[in-house]
């Protein structure tokens, strides 16, 4: 049975370019964050890329790759989710992320697990919960 963690992540940095011509439609855009994360998984600064599809000016989905480096329920190590999701026009963000297969590090090196986040619109922190196992 998977153990499971909660808490919450602060976006420390956003920094997003749009990459399809002006007038295209849907727009392109790439986004490079770090973000803060303490609870069952504890990580500052981890390193994140997201490809973002809008198809409208306040809509559209996502997909990105984040390495978390810190620690897991007590656990050290690192490693690699890869994540999907949309944002909704009232500025929800809802995604699902799984680890990546082989990625974990240190006492994580066996991770394997899924887990998700809402994030609400003017809300500085965004509470997930992550379900895993260490085998």
């Amino acid at each position: 049975m998977p153990a499971r963690t909660t808490g919450h992540f602060t976006f420390a940095n956003w920094e997003e370019r749009t990459i399809s011509p002006s007038e295209a439609s849907p727009q392109l855009a790439h986004a490079s964050v770090t973000n803060t994360f303490v609870g069952g998984i504890t990580a500052a600064e981890t390193i994140c890329e997201y490809t973002i599809v809008y198809v409208s000016e306040k809509t559209g989905t996502f997909t990105g790759m984040e390495l978390l480096t810190g620690s897991l329920d007590g656990r050290e190590g690192s490693f690699a989710v890869e994540e999907r999701g949309s944002f909704d026009a009232d500025g929800s963000v809802h995604c699902a992320f799984e680890v990546v297969p082989g990625s974990g590090s240190g006492d994580l090196a066996t991770l394997s697990g899924t887990g998700s986040y809402t994030a609400k619109q003017g809300e500085p922190t965004v509470p997930y919960t992550f379900e895993y196992n260490l085998n």
